[in-house]
């Protein structure tokens, strides 16, 4: 599980929203990136950190791998509200790979304009194509399906980009009121308090070699390990990072099998990977079970842990 840190009862007057995506935060889903709260080039998020980039102006809720969101993740109304506009017919480009020209003008992709009233409007970006199942005008209690996430218009990775917005001026339903470097956040815009991520890990994987970057983020990379494989590779696939951020990984099994490292992040990492594993050499590997392990650490503090096991049979 990947930890988070609580936050505060919601901001009196807003409409108050429960989360957008039919998911279990830290489990199945997390946060990949906040509002940005600097006005500058530069970016920090709610707590002044660095989950964010220059001049995003939502909440971007993910699924770890694009194959993830393929499966069918259900995007909800986040309160009772009235369609002010839809657009669909967008493909889904589950590569990654944006083709900016085709997508100009219609970088939220396939979404919609929510409408909740005395100024209040949400937006979701990025669905996938052909799911959305509401139409302008109609009303929606807190809760219907809207459609499913994808990935449309300008996005890199599976995930529903959320909009708040007050009289056209983007607010951050985490912190309406901006971002309190020195003290905790007051109020936020949730009916039921959501948690911070600080980073965390999102999948622990085996394969005959190191994956490319791209397989992982496609949710294509795990393999299935035998005693003939030519190697035996645990990658271990992460977000949040930050600079100075600490991960260390083992890779251990039968037959005193063991390998560790220790990583230090040069610089903020939004997502990434690292890997460790063995070359085969004459003999087959050992039978039984191997387990990969992987604990990540800012400042001393352990934000998340994981493990995950295979086992060679004869």
């Amino acid at each position: 599980m990947i930890p988070f840190l609580a936050l505060a009862a919601p901001a009196a007057g807003a409409p108050l929203l429960a989360l957008p995506v039919d998911c279990e935060l830290g489990k199945n889903c997390y946060i990949q990136q906040y509002m940005d709260h600097d006005a500058t080039e530069n970016f920090k998020d709610f707590e002044c950190g660095p989950r964010s980039y220059n001049a995003h102006k939502g909440t971007d809720f993910a699924v770890p791998t694009a194959r993830d969101a393929q499966e069918g993740v259900d995007i909800l109304a986040a309160a009772e509200v009235t369609v002010l506009g839809v657009r669909d017919g967008m493909s889904d480009v589950w590569n990654g790979e944006i083709n900016t020209d085709a997508i100009k003008g219609r970088e939220c992709g396939n979404g919609l304009v929510l409408d909740h009233g005395d100024g209040w409007q949400t937006q979701y970006c990025h669905l996938r194509e052909g799911s959305l199942n509401v139409r302008k005008g109609q009303i929606v209690e807190a809760g219907t399906k809207l459609g499913q996430m994808g990935m449309t218009g300008r996005t890199e990775f599976a995930h529903l980009h959320l909009s708040v917005r007050k009289d056209g001026k983007p607010v951050d339903p985490f912190a309406p009121k901006g971002a309190k470097c020195d003290k905790p956040i007051e109020k936020t815009m949730w009916r039921e308090p959501l948690l911070f991520q600080k980073g965390g890990i999102l999948e622990i994987g085996f394969a005959e070699s190191v994956p490319k970057f791209a397989d992982i983020k496609m949710g294509t990379a795990e393999q299935e390990l035998r005693s003939i494989s030519p190697a035996l590779v645990s990658y271990f696939f992460m977000f949040g990072g930050k600079a100075g951020d600490k991960i260390d990984v083992q890779f251990t099994g039968p037959d005193g099998f063991e390998v560790t490292q220790i990583y230090e992040l040069e610089k903020n990492l939004a997502r990434f990977f690292r890997a460790i594993g063995k070359k085969r050499r004459a003999e087959p590997w050992p039978v039984g079970i191997y387990e990969a392990r992987a604990r990540f650490t800012r400042n001393g503090e352990e934000i998340d842990t994981q493990t995950a096991t295979f086992e060679i049979k004869r």
